[in-house]
C-alpha cells in the first residue's frame, strides 16, 4: 500500500513548485536581455546601449534588469562568454559521436554554419565589441576560443598530416573568417539566397578552403 505524505513533506513539495516556476521564469527573463541586447549591440554598437533600453526591449524598466545582470558590461560579457562555450561545447559533441576524421571535419563545418546562421548578431557583437571586455572576461573568452580552433586544428592534422601544422591553423582561421562574414554578407541590399542555398554554398567553400 503506498504510504502518504507527512505534513513536513507536503509542504517542501509546495515550497518547491514556485520556486522552480520563479526560477524557470527568471532565467527566461535573463535569456530574452540577452538576445535583445545581442540584437541592439549589433544595430547600435555597445557604446550607444543603455540598460533602459535594454529593459524596454524585454517589457521591463531599467532597474529591473540589475536583477539580472550588475551591468551593462555583464550582459555583454554574457553574451561573447555564452557563444565561446557554445562553440566549444557543440565541437566537442561533434567530435564525440564522429566516426572518422573526415565525418568529423564535415560535421564541424554543419556546426559552425549553423551557429553564423542563427546568431549572425552575436557575431557581430563579438567582432566589434570584445575589447570592451574586462581582461577577466577578454581573457576567458580568448581560452574557450583557442580550444575551440585547436579541435579543428587537430580533426585537420588527422585527414592531412602532410601539413605542417601552422599551415593548418592558418586555414582553420581563414575558414571562420569565412563563416562569420555570412552576418555581413546576409546585410547586403537585394534578394538574398535561401538558407538552404546559403549553408550549401558555405560548407562547399569552407570545405574547400581547408582542404584544396
Amino acid at each position: 500500500m503506498a504510504s502518504t505524505l507527512d505534513e513536513a513533506d507536503a509542504a517542501a513539495i509546495a515550497d518547491l513548485s514556485p520556486r522552480t516556476e520563479r526560477g524557470r521564469l527568471k532565467a527566461d527573463r535573463r535569456a530574452a536581455i540577452l538576445r535583445a541586447a545581442a540584437t541592439l549591440f549589433a544595430e547600435r554598437g555597445y557604446a550607444g546601449v543603455t540598460i533602459e533600453d535594454l529593459g524596454a526591449a524585454v517589457g521591463v524598466s531599467g532597474p529591473a534588469v540589475y536583477r539580472h545582470f550588475p551591468g551593462k558590461a555583464a550582459v555583454l560579457a554574457a553574451i561573447l562568454q555564452g557563444a565561446s562555450r557554445t562553440l566549444l561545447d557543440g565541437a566537442e559533441q561533434v567530435l564525440d559521436s564522429s566516426p572518422d576524421p573526415d565525418h568529423a571535419l564535415r560535421s564541424l563545418i554543419r556546426f559552425h554554419v549553423d551557429f553564423a546562421l542563427a546568431e549572425a548578431d552575436v557575431i557581430i557583437v563579438q567582432d566589434r565589441e570584445l575589447e570592451q571586455l574586462d581582461r577577466g572576461a577578454r581573457h576567458e573568452v580568448r581560452s574557450l576560443q583557442r580550444r575551440y580552433v585547436e579541435h579543428w586544428v587537430n580533426t585537420l592534422s588527422r585527414l592531412r598530416p602532410d601539413r605542417a601544422e601552422t599551415e593548418l591553423r592558418f586555414r582553420a582561421h581563414a575558414a571562420f573568417g569565412l563563416l562569420n562574414s555570412t552576418p555581413h554578407s546576409a546585410r547586403i541590399p537585394g534578394r538574398r539566397p535561401a538558407d538552404g542555398t546559403i549553408r550549401g554554398i558555405l560548407e562547399e567553400m569552407t570545405w574547400a578552403s581547408l582542404m584544396s
